[in-house]
């Protein structure tokens, strides 16, 4: 490959990372850059996880061999056994070096090349490949993991400028990655609760469209639970607001923890002492079932005084749910009317018969008396 093939090869990699939308987009551009670019027909992007001393494939592209997956669920090997990333490279940097690729062949040690590996060698006789280059990422001046591009039996092995040349590649890698991970963080920090650490209201809001959607589309059970924190004005008041915020970070976890019983639930901080479930998949009765633990687990926090659940699901007879903003009317009734009532337990939407005040007081508040009137918030878009 030609000097200006290679410059645009760069470029073609770092523009595909850049216009990757999230870190798995960016690993299949790094890997696929990367194989193309060095004419191999398989790639894979590997990080190294320190704290459990193995090497995670994040990602594998080109012609996959048996078991092989382009995202694999826990593709992962112990460490020690490719001692070039934890001992052979940092001692290369020791000696006042940069990390370099290097090359292994199905036949044994590449020529002039103290990196063979024999795993390597047996992993590339075992799936059908002639050589591979590895080419160390690195990230903040560590190792983060490799870059790993292969061909197969039977084409030129790579050599020395291939080597090089991924080296470079890793390089470019490197910069799209450490680019993809400020971005995910700063989209992590736009929809996380800085006290708690639980998702915030805008996290809230897009999720509920898509379940909503997803419930008109397919008939998925969607189901909300709204949380008013009893006490917290008197706690701050009289505590101190250090104290208050010890209760909101507190009540995040019991949150946290028994929103678990729901798979793939999402805990929330509206704001102020709201708090939020957000359920798609689990029943109804199962959803109820996790808002009584959080009631349960909320009085015995010892500060504060326990907490107001309401719950609304499109399996209970609420009527239609064509909007977020209605599940989140019924859930709010639902929970005003556990705080009016001083419940120890959640109130849920639709099931106290036909006229269910909740459901009354959701879609038609002007008819209510003014003992249950409230003033709906309006943050919800339809």
């Amino acid at each position: 490959m030609g000097e200006d093939s290679r410059l645009a090869a760069v470029v073609a990699l770092a523009q595909g990372m850049a216009a990757a939308q999230g870190s798995r987009e960016a690993w299949r551009a790094a890997a696929g850059g990367a194989r193309r670019a060095l004419g191999g027909s398989f790639a894979a992007l590997s990080v190294w996880e320190r704290e459990l001393g193995r090497l995670r494939v994040l990602v594998n592209v080109g012609e996959l061999a048996e078991g092989e997956e382009e995202f694999p669920d826990d593709e992962s090997y112990p460490v020690h056994q490719f001692a070039e990333i934890t001992e052979f490279l940092h001692e290369q940097w020791a000696g006042g070096g940069e990390p370099g690729a290097w090359v292994e062949t199905a036949e044994g040690p590449a020529a002039g090349r103290p990196g063979y590996c024999h795993q390597r060698v047996a992993a590339l006789r075992r799936r059908g490949r002639g050589c591979c280059v590895v080419a160390p990422i690195v990230l903040h001046g560590r190792a983060w993991g490799e870059l790993y591009v292969a061909r197969p039996v039977g084409v030129p092995v790579f050599g020395r400028g291939d080597a090089d040349f991924a080296t470079v590649l890793a390089a470019v890698a490197a910069a799209g990655i450490a680019q993809t991970e400020r971005l995910e963080e700063a989209r992590r920090l736009a929809y996380t609760d800085a006290l708690t650490g639980l998702a915030n209201r805008r996290a809230v809001d897009a999720r509920l469209d898509e379940a909503i959607e997803r419930h008109r589309r397919d008939g998925a059970v969607v189901s909300l639970v709204v949380c008013d924190l009893n006490g917290l004005k008197r706690v701050n008041d009289t505590l101190g607001h250090a104290v208050g915020d010890r209760l909101l970070e507190r009540f995040g976890t019991v949150l946290s923890l028994c929103g678990a019983m729901l798979p793939g639930a999402l805990a929330a901080r509206l704001g102020g002492d709201e708090f939020c479930l957000l359920s798609v998949g689990p029943s109804a009765d199962e959803v109820v079932k996790a808002a009584d633990e959080v009631c349960r687990r909320a009085a015995d926090l010892g500060i504060g005084d326990g907490v107001a659940c309401g719950v609304a699901s499109t399996e209970d007879p609420v009527g239609p749910v064509r909007s977020a903003r209605r599940l989140f009317r019924l859930a709010d009734a639902a929970q005003y009317r556990a705080k009016a009532g001083r419940a120890v337990h959640p109130v849920v939407a639709g099931r106290e018969g036909p006229d269910d005040p909740v459901v009354r007081l959701a879609d038609e508040p002007s008819r209510v008396t003014d003992g249950e009137r409230r003033r709906f918030r309006g943050r919800h878009s339809p």
